[in-house]
């Protein structure tokens, strides 16, 4: 074995030519990202993007993003996928569901990552989340368990609640089963649950309209990443209506909202970047099993709880992950 070849036996790559892996080190990858929010709005984005450079990603050396961003629009998804895959991309990121789906339904070639997804099974993403099968793979949010959550936090700050409204969009598939798990939940500690659907701004400002007028008392807000865009609006009619509302991201109590509990999103786009990683290295995205989240986290807002003459319990306030006072 002469010199050149014991170095190459060494770093693992044995016999390749030398143009060969002076190639591979020298490739720019192309990584799309698809979401349904706008960039502003996108923590998603950032999350991934320092999730690849802890990775060793660095843009313009050897990473390249093509991002599209819908504004809140999820007609436009179909669209915007089918520009990523016009342009060549090695992987596209989607997030939310509506972005899976569009992804999904503009290619069968290009590699799929779901930063996260409601349910992807039911939803027809995936065959199974140990294996997903076909060019898409990710992670999954879990919404589906966490719900049952949701009702304990309505029951924590209202206790003599019996009648919740639970704002849902019928385009999404997992939302479904998720009122189905909430309406069990709910019926253990004699709550009455008021499903309102909405996948407008419009229809989103007549759903609170039914909700106030149906005497619902509070109302939770399934996750979604359409909902996430429109988090100010729900924010400020949960308000207007004097109503406490329930998220699944914290980023909705920021914005005005009572209480959130769900996935830390920013760790899952974290950990999209590492299933990126590992189909740019070759594997198959069918052959990698859909992961769920691993950390949730507990948001409460000080601010809006005294506007609505609740006391938040010294119990709950010790489980909190953030306040804001």
């Amino acid at each position: 074995m002469n010199r050149r070849d014991t170095v190459l036996a060494l770093l693992g790559l044995g016999a390749l030519p030398l143009t060969s892996v002076a190639q591979q080190q020298g490739k720019l990858w192309r990584v799309g990202f698809l979401s349904s929010e706008s960039r502003v709005d996108s923590g998603r984005y950032d999350a991934f993007l320092r999730g690849m450079r802890d990775l060793g990603y660095v843009e313009g050396k050897n990473l390249a993003m093509d991002s599209r961003f819908a504004e809140g629009r999820g007609e436009g998804l179909s669209r915007l996928a089918m520009d990523l895959v016009q342009s060549k991309v090695d992987v596209i990121v989607t997030a939310g569901s509506y972005a899976a789906r569009a992804a999904k339904q503009a290619t069968t070639s290009i590699p799929i990552v779901m930063g996260a997804a409601s349910d992807p099974v039911s939803s027809g993403l995936v065959a199974s989340l140990a294996r997903p099968g076909g060019n898409i793979t990710g992670l999954s949010l879990n919404a589906v368990d966490v719900s049952s959550k949701h009702i304990e936090l309505v029951k924590s700050v209202m206790p003599k609640a019996v009648h919740v409204a639970v704002l849902t969009n019928p385009g999404i598939p997992a939302h479904l089963a998720i009122v189905k798990n909430l309406r069990a939940a709910a019926q253990q500690v004699g709550i009455r649950i008021l499903a309102v659907d909405a996948r407008t701004a419009d229809e989103i400002e007549r759903g609170f309209s039914t909700i106030k007028s149906a005497g619902a008392e509070a109302v939770i807000v399934v996750i979604d990443a359409f909902f996430d865009s429109q988090r100010r609006q729900i924010a400020e009619l949960a308000a207007r209506n004097r109503l406490p509302s329930v998220f699944a991201r914290r980023q909705a109590v920021e914005a005005g909202g009572l209480l959130s509990y769900g996935p830390n999103l920013d760790d899952s786009y974290r950990r999209a970047a590492s299933y990126v990683d590992k189909i740019l290295k070759g594997t198959k995205p069918g052959d990698l099993p859909v992961e769920q989240p691993t950390k949730f986290e507990l948001a409460i807002n000080l601010r809006t709880a005294k506007a609505l003459g609740l006391r938040i319990p010294q119990s709950l306030l010790f489980r909190a992950d953030h306040v804001i006072e």
